[in-house]
This record gives structure tokens, C-alpha cells and sequence, in this order.
């Protein structure tokens, strides 16, 4: 009996992780596929965008969402028994694909293929990193040379990476393909400076370039690449380590009254970000006077919002920060704004 094939689709906060795998399932011509999706957080908002597909062959029992936590963290409790389902129903899929949470190290969910009750019945068919190609060229993912030697000098015993820095190179360093996404945004020079940077790793693979996710799902699905067996070529910070934690990083959702127009509430959301720098934000809010709720996708203060589909009443965001980020604060802020 043949392996079912699992994509893994990794990327920081924002990278455009659901974006391209709802085109997937748009472009996939009928192929049986389950998705998982997993959410940093208690309220989960990818999943629900990608059930608001209504496409006939994704019907909603095939996109799983776990967000008891990162599945790195809850590989026993959550991702096992999850696997386990789809492969014991009577017609499983043909070919499951992961989401993982934008904070996740995807090493870890590489070696729970090794258990022995999902090892002899799937492979990792490839490990897909998106990056989000702005956010690199506004230097959310690297540290600040000056600003390190700074801290250096009045710190002898200092010596830590930054944690944004560190999920980022472990998920490039764990990748069978990289897409680079939302190149329309920069031009050829700032995309070239992108990739020559990428191609001084150690593990070079693929790279690609993408607008908005699309990627034909021929590039992605059907690599073959059999992940499992080959950890050891995917460097990890945290190889040798016990556990991965994310306390550098700070979750909540904040409730939303109705906004009185969409402008108004964009408005307040850049003035959130800018304010208490915040990494991501995702959510719905409903508008006066509008039939449709308002869906929100922010990277720090690049906001995306498009009218859909969706009960959002009371409307909800979900807000990501580094460790610290006050959600009274911020809710004090959105109110003042």
C-alpha cells in the first residue's frame, strides 16, 4: 500500500500560508485533499477563511483546525490523533497538507512522522516555507547590527538571538521549496538583494517567486522529498533541545463593536500597530450599514480587507506581539484612535 503524501506549509506570522493554500484547493481539479490548520491562539480565523471557499471538493469535514497551541508543542495530543483520523476513514484523503501556526518550528513536526503508527502509511512530500518579502526588506526578520552591539557592550554575559530571527532561519533551513511572496510590492532590485541573501544559507533549495499566494499546486504537491528521513540535513536552533517554547511572544483577541465605516477602522488598526508594534492581526468586524463582514489580515501595518462571507457578530481580532504586548493597552489604544 502506497504512502497518502503530506505538504507542510510553514512561514513567519503574515507570510501568506493561507493565501496560497486556498489556492491550492482552488487549482487542485478535483484531488482529495485535507487540510489542517493549525492557530497560535484560542480563536481560530484561517480555518474559517479557508471553509468560506465552498468549493466541492473541499466540503468543510476535510480542513481540520487544531488551536489548543502550536504543533510543534502538541505533537502527542493534537497532531497524532488528528493523522490517525484521516487515515482511518473509509475513503482518506489522497493528499494532506499542514498549515502550521506562523510561530512554529517545523522540525519537530518532522519527527512525529516517525511514530510508528503514521510512519508505514504517510510521507512528507515536502516542507514549503513562504516568506513574506516586505517584511524582510523592512528587517522584521533580522536584528539591528548597531543595536546589538550596543547591547553587547553593556551586556558581557549577553548572547541570544533574537527569537523573531530564529523561528525565521529554521524555517527557511527546514525547506524543500521556498516561496518568496508578495513580490509585486518591491521591485527588482530589492528582490534580487532577497534572494542573493537566501542563497548564502547553508541548505540551499528552490526558491520561487509568488503574488498573492498563487503558486500552480504542480510546483508544490508531488516533490517527493520524503522528509522524514532526512532530518539531520535540516538544521535547527533548537536541535539538542527538550521542548520549544513561545514565550517570546504574546496572544490574545480583542472584541470588536460595530465599526462605523471601513475606514475609520483601518485607520485605528495601523494606528494599534504602529503604536505598540505589533506583529500580526486577523480577524472579522462587521461595518454599519453592510450585509457582509469585514475580513482583516495585517503584518504589522501592511493591512489587507476584503468584504466575505461569515457570521461575525461580535466581531473579534486575533493580536500576535513579542512578550510584553498589553492587551489592555492596545484595547485602550483601538478605542482612542
Amino acid at each position: 500500500m502506497s504512502k497518502i503524501p503530506v505538504t507542510i506549509i510553514t512561514g513567519f506570522l503574515g507570510a501568506g500560508k493561507t493565501t496560497l493554500l486556498r489556492h491550492l484547493i482552488e487549482k487542485s481539479n478535483g484531488r482529495r485533499i485535507a487540510i489542517v490548520v493549525n492557530e497560535f491562539g484560542s480563536l481560530g480565523i484561517d480555518g474559517g477563511t479557508l471553509r468560506g471557499c465552498s468549493l466541492p471538493n473541499c466540503p468543510e469535514e476535510d480542513i481540520v483546525e487544531l488551536t489548543n497551541g502550536c504543533l510543534c508543542c502538541t505533537v502527542a495530543d493534537d497532531f497524532i490523533p488528528t493523522m490517525e483520523a484521516l487515515l482511518d476513514r473509509s475513503s482518506p484523503p489522497e493528499h494532506i497538507v499542514i498549515e502550521t501556526s506562523g510561530l512554529a518550528l517545523p522540525k519537530p513536526l518532522l519527527k512525529a512522522f516517525g511514530w510508528p503508527s503514521v510512519r508505514t502509511r504517510m510521507t512528507v512530500d515536502g516542507v514549503i516555507t513562504v516568506v513574506d518579502a516586505p517584511a524582510v526588506v523592512d528587517g522584521r526578520f533580522a536584528d539591528d547590527p548597531e543595536a546589538v552591539a550596543r547591547q553587547r557592550e553593556a551586556d558581557d554575559s549577553l548572547d541570544h538571538d533574537n527569537p523573531i530571527e530564529e523561528v525565521y532561519e529554521d524555517q527557511l533551513d527546514c525547506a524543500d521549496l521556498v516561496v518568496l511572496n508578495k513580490t509585486d510590492l518591491l521591485d527588482e532590485a530589492e528582490l534580487a538583494a532577497i534572494e542573493a541573501g537566501l542563497a548564502t544559507r547553508s541548505r540551499r533549495v528552490r526558491l520561487i517567486r509568488a503574488r498573492e499566494g498563487r503558486v500552480d499546486p504542480a510546483v508544490i504537491l508531488g516533490l517527493s522529498a520524503a522528509a522524514e528521513d532526512d532530518l539531520a540535513a535540516r538544521p535547527s536552533h533548537h536541535d539538542g533541545a527538550d521542548e520549544h517554547e513561545h514565550d517570546d511572544f504574546t496572544s490574545f483577541v480583542l472584541p470588536l463593536r460595530e465599526q462605523e465605516s471601513v475606514e475609520a477602522f483601518i485607520a485605528r488598526l495601523e494606528h494599534v500597530a504602529r503604536a505598540h508594534d505589533v506583529l500580526r492581526m486577523k480577524g472579522y468586524a462587521r461595518i454599519a450599514g453592510k450585509r457582509l463582514r469585514l475580513g482583516v489580515q495585517a503584518v504589522g501595518a501592511r493591512i489587507r480587507h476584503a468584504f466575505e462571507q461569515g457570521e461575525a457578530s461580535p466581531g473579534q481580532l486575533v493580536v500576535i506581539g513579542l512578550h510584553g504586548l498589553d492587551p489592555v493597552a492596545v484595547q485602550r489604544s483601538f478605542d482612542e484612535a
